[in-house]
């Protein structure tokens, strides 16, 4: 009898401390990463578009010099 009651108090006592450590430490540590990656796709985004915007100009200045060069040379 002391040694079932005893194994179900350790038990209570493994699974509470489990519980309080997902608790106060992992949930709030997953919350900030969570943050972190959100922020991270955001500025992938933002480096993306402006990627994306730097070849449209580039495309456009390339042009710009070959219509320039092509009238120097005709």
């Amino acid at each position: 009898m002391f040694i079932t009651r005893a194994i179900s108090l350790t038990n209570f006592l493994v699974a509470t401390s489990a519980l309080g450590f997902q608790v106060c430490v992992l949930y709030p540590w997953h919350k900030q990463l969570d943050d972190d990656f959100e922020a991270l796709k955001k500025e992938h985004l933002r480096v993306l578009d402006t990627i994306g915007n730097t070849k449209g100009v580039g495309v456009a200045k390339r042009k710009g010099i070959r219509e320039m060069l092509g009238g120097l040379g005709g």
